[in-house]
This record gives structure tokens, C-alpha cells and sequence, in this order.
């Protein structure tokens, strides 16, 4: 069987990533990345959850530098906040996106995955980049994932890919697959502040409320938010 490391944010599209692949990669590791955002620590318990649920071991790895070099509201300052009605208007999505950039976020979190992988002697990177996601914002794209890989195979001596198993899916199609699979939704963490709960109006808890209604999932709204 493969050998699989995932970027394990806890929240839905690299959970339902996790279940996707899990019966034909063997996951070593999840890494969650600290680097000061608000939801640092609901991250790192819901990835926490998620990876011990799928046998997992787990891994934090803290960016300070980060925290100190970007301007986005994720680390500090006001969160966007998106009604699920505003999601199709690309110029508010785009508004939000520059707001809550991080510098080379996935370009960075998939370098370091892939010096795991490639201390390991090869293994895929798994990521929960998606379709709905890659329209605002490009390091989810499918010419994203295509290009760092054309990168990791001259960056490490091993075998060392980058798989997106959600790219061609939306995040109604995520939450279909998740129903498929008997994911764990209520294990997870899709939210950008670091609230009790799911905050339920930035960007991510809009797009993952309107999900779940479009889904019929209405149960997990109570629970999650």
C-alpha cells in the first residue's frame, strides 16, 4: 500500500480528502500548521480528532515567521463576513480572498510535507484543495497542483507527488462524499475564528452551511454551529 502524508486542517475538504483515499494509501502522518491564525487551536483539536479517528499520527508544526510577515485577517484583524447568498458574486469572494491571503500558504505547507515525504523515501501529499474553492483563490487549482508537482519531482530524490482528490468537486459534492463514505462531520473544524463553535458567518462557514442544507444535513448545523 502507499504511503500517504496529509494536510489535515481538521475541516471538511481535508477530512473528506482522508476518507477518500484511506482504503488505497496508508497515512503516516497528518501536519497542521500553526502560524498564528485565530483558529490555530480548533484546528489542531479538530485535526487531532480526526487523524486519531482514522489511525493517524499527528503533528503541529508552528510558523511563527509567518504570522509576523502577512497582513491577513485570518491572524489579525476583521474576518470577512459573507452571506451563503453572496458566494456566486465573484467580485465579493474575490474581496474576500485578497482579505484572508496568506503568503504562499499551500506552496509552503506542501515543501514542508514534502520533506517529510521525502525523508521517508517517497509518499503522497494529500490535499483537500476543490473546485468551489480553486475559483477565488489559485493555489487550490488543478493548474496549481499540476505545477508543484512538475516542481517536486525535481525538489526531492524521492517518489514525492501532491494528490487532490476533491479537485473536480464542489463543496456540495464534498459533503455527498462525505454522506458516502459515514465521514465524521461532527469531528470537524471548518471555521476561520476562534469561536466556541462554527462562527457561521465568515467565507468557509458559509460555504459549509450551504452545503449541508443543499445536502439535507440540516441536523449538523445545530451541532456545529
Amino acid at each position: 500500500m502507499n504511503k500517504g502524508i496529509v494536510l489535515l486542517s481538521g475541516g471538511l475538504d481535508s477530512t473528506v480528502s482522508v476518507a477518500s483515499l484511506c482504503n488505497q494509501i496508508k497515512f503516516e502522518l497528518a501536519l497542521t500548521f500553526d502560524y498564528g491564525q485565530k483558529s490555530a487551536k480548533k484546528e489542531a483539536a479538530a485535526a487531532y480528532r480526526i487523524a486519531s479517528y482514522y489511525g493517524i499520527e499527528h503533528k503541529v508544526i508552528r510558523l511563527d515567521w509567518l504570522a509576523e510577515i502577512t497582513k491577513t485577517s485570518l491572524v489579525s484583524g476583521e474576518v470577512p463576513k459573507i452571506d451563503m447568498r453572496q458566494l456566486d458574486n465573484i467580485s465579493v469572494t474575490q474581496e474576500s480572498c485578497k482579505d484572508v491571503w496568506v503568503p504562499n500558504r499551500n506552496g509552503l505547507f506542501i515543501n514542508i510535507a514534502a520533506s517529510f515525504a521525502d525523508s521517508a523515501g517517497g509518499a503522497y501529499i494529500v490535499i483537500g484543495a476543490n473546485k468551489e474553492e480553486a475559483a477565488t483563490f489559485s493555489d487550490n487549482s488543478k493548474k496549481f497542483i499540476e505545477n508543484i508537482n512538475l516542481s517536486l519531482e525535481k525538489s526531492t530524490a524521492g517518489e514525492v507527488k501532491t494528490l487532490a482528490p476533491l479537485i473536480d468537486l464542489n463543496k456540495e459534492e464534498i459533503v455527498q462524499r462525505a454522506v458516502e463514505l459515514e465521514v465524521p462531520l461532527k469531528l470537524i473544524n471548518s471555521c476561520y475564528m476562534n469561536t466556541e463553535k462554527h462562527c457561521g458567518t465568515c467565507e468557509s462557514c458559509s460555504r459549509l452551511k450551504r452545503a449541508l442544507i443543499k445536502c439535507g444535513k440540516t441536523e449538523l448545523l445545530e451541532e456545529l454551529f
